[in-house]
């Protein structure tokens, strides 16, 4: 009897341990889905058009080009599965994997191709053009006069001016119908097969693997974007090639991405779901934040910074850009450098940034940021060149240079406007820098604010006086802050032109040895930075709202944010 008992006790007790094993419930597994706020509505979802920092966040997600950088700036394979560089390190033979379009077509060189001969063909007019000039023949082409089917360079006269004409009251560029340039000849990318891409460039470029994975080197699909001006903006025909896949645009309001299941590396890619929000306000964003709304945020209120660092739902990552005004040299007064001075060193840096900004950003006396490569090694550009080429709030100077102008005490100085894109930092800037100008110049202005897209058409078209924006490096290389300022140059917006300035950046493009290339543009800084078509502010910060289940963030010093690699933890 007891024996039998003891049999039914053992038979309870393991009836009761396995099966209470069996009911217990298992870790509810975290949903991999983020929602992070872009802070404003994207200018475009095309790469060969891409302007802004907005849209780079959005073509890194849904492309990927022949590299895609790594989370230490470094250039790794992506749809190139591998190359090879020439002796005189001018030509690239990449190989491509086997990669498919979201419409299930493979990715091919040809699609290269073709994509980086429309982002240098002059009627898209890409205002990034110029990052494919490293390509042979890329300037020349993007800078041809399209006649009828074909292309002409333009004509010039004995001392080598280009020559124009008036057609219709506006301003024309003359062909020379003696020199055609034929894109499928004369620019130096070509698709040897399938998945074979060949490129020679017009001179050694030590950063040209890290261009490839910039936006405008990325592919398009040809069979789609041939036949269809207007694919970037329905997303029926938005066909990419990324690890996340766009299915939805409420306009100024969020997108939606889903993970691709055509992306060649998708068993890497952990998120299933990335929404972004186009919040502008920065205390809105905050308080989405904090009732569960939103899971990190590009925007983070200065009021609140100290506070939300503090208590780590804020970091300030570095980041390579510099917050300065592009002034547009062809209106007058500031078509004087005496007045272009002046409004420099009348501004309090060091005010703005210790009580507006309150970001650890950096005075800036000079246009290239810290944190750029020289020459050597572990060395900074910035170090190795003048910190400084003007002191911060040098007021006695400004007032003398701005009397010399025919301006005492900014008596009969012209009605102006500040133009900025529309955020609270951006207009607390502008104002405090209003301010100063009164106070220290007596000069009056007023401020103009525009969303994204209206702000970038207006910096095109030069709508403007003075203009705050932020440049972001496209690339670890001080030349991505200098390049843009020769004449004629697609991001260049003030319509400055030195000869001087012009040969140098030629000579630096051309030069391989790394300490004169550097030389050669650190000359060409102190031009810019005499002539001031442009008045630095300060070396940016990037403090971004972001919680702490989100593991494996990664934002670049470009400040660009690749969820590739992130997940929910």
């Amino acid at each position: 009897m007891r024996k039998a008992l003891s049999l039914v006790l053992v038979a309870v007790f393991l009836v009761s341990l396995f099966g209470g094993l069996s009911v217990v419930p298992s870790a509810k597994a975290v949903a991999q889905e983020v929602t992070y706020n872009l802070g404003t509505e994207p200018a475009t979802l095309d790469p060969g058009i891409t302007a802004t920092l907005a849209d780079v966040n959005i073509d890194l997600q849904v492309f990927d080009g022949l590299t895609r950088i790594d989370n230490k700036n470094a250039p790794q394979p992506a749809i190139a599965k591998s190359w090879t560089i020439s002796k005189d390190r001018k030509t690239y033979l990449f190989t491509l994997r086997d990669a498919y379009w979201t419409n299930g077509t493979p990715v091919t060189a040809y699609d290269f191709e073709y994509a980086w001969k429309r982002a240098l063909s002059p009627e898209l007019a890409s205002a990034y053009a110029w990052q494919v000039y490293y390509v042979y023949g890329g300037e020349a082409f993007n800078t041809s006069i399209k006649v009828g089917t074909k292309y002409y360079a333009q004509a010039v006269d004995a001392k080598g001016n280009p020559l124009t004409k008036t057609v219709g009251g506006k301003v024309v560029p003359v062909p020379n119908m003696a020199k055609e340039i034929d894109p499928s000849k004369n620019v130096g990318v070509r698709a040897l097969d399938a998945k074979t891409l060949k490129v020679y460039l017009q001179s050694p470029t030590a950063y040209f693997l890290s261009l490839t994975a910039f936006p405008t080197y990325m592919p398009v699909c040809k069979a789609v974007v041939s036949t269809n001006d207007k694919w970037a903006s329905d997303l029926t025909n938005y066909v990419t090639d990324g690890p996340f896949k766009l299915t939805q645009w409420s306009h100024n309001e969020k997108m939606v991405f889903v993970k691709n299941p055509t992306y060649w590396d998708k068993d890497k890619v952990k998120l299933t779901k990335i929404t972004y929000l186009m919040v502008e306000d920065e205390s809105t964003a905050l308080s989405m934040y904090q009732s569960g709304q939103l899971d990190a945020s590009s925007t983070v209120p200065l009021s609140e910074l100290p506070k939300l660092v503090a208590s780590g739902d804020a970091q300030i990552l570095p980041y390579l850009a510099t917050l300065f005004y592009r002034v547009n040299v062809t209106k007058k007064p500031f078509n004087d450098v005496r007045v272009r001075k002046a409004l420099l060193l009348a501004i309090d840096r060091k005010a703005i940034t210790t009580s507006v900004t309150k970001g650890g950003q950096i005075p800036a006396l000079a246009i290239v940021p810290y944190g750029m490569p020289d020459a050597l090694p572990g060395s900074d550009f910035r170090k190795a060149s003048q910190v400084s080429f003007y002191k911060d709030n040098d007021i006695a100077t400004a007032k003398a240079l701005l009397a010399q102008a025919g301006y005492p005490n900014g008596k009969g100085f012209p009605a102006f406007a500040l133009l900025f894109n529309t955020s609270n930092l951006t207009k607390t800037i502008c104002e405090a820098i209003q301010g100063m100008w009164k106070k220290n110049l007596g000069i009056t202005c007023t401020l103009r604010n525009e969303e994204l897209g209206v702000f970038v058409d207006d910096l095109i078209h030069m709508n403007f006086n003075l203009a705050l924006v932020q440049w972001t490096g496209d690339y670890m290389d001080p030349s991505t802050f200098l390049y843009m300022f020769v004449t004629g140059g697609g991001s260049s917006h003030t319509g400055w032109s030195n000869k001087s300035y012009d040969a140098l950046i030629a000579k630096a493009k051309a030069t391989v040895d790394p300490k004169a290339r550097m030389a050669t543009l650190h000359a060409a800084e102190k031009i810019l930075m005499t002539d001031f078509p442009i008045l630095p502010i300060y070396y940016c910060t990037s403090p971004v709202l972001l919680k702490k289940s989100i593991k494996n963030f990664y934002q670049s010093a470009l400040g660009i944010v690749d969820w590739k690699n992130a997940y929910m933890g």
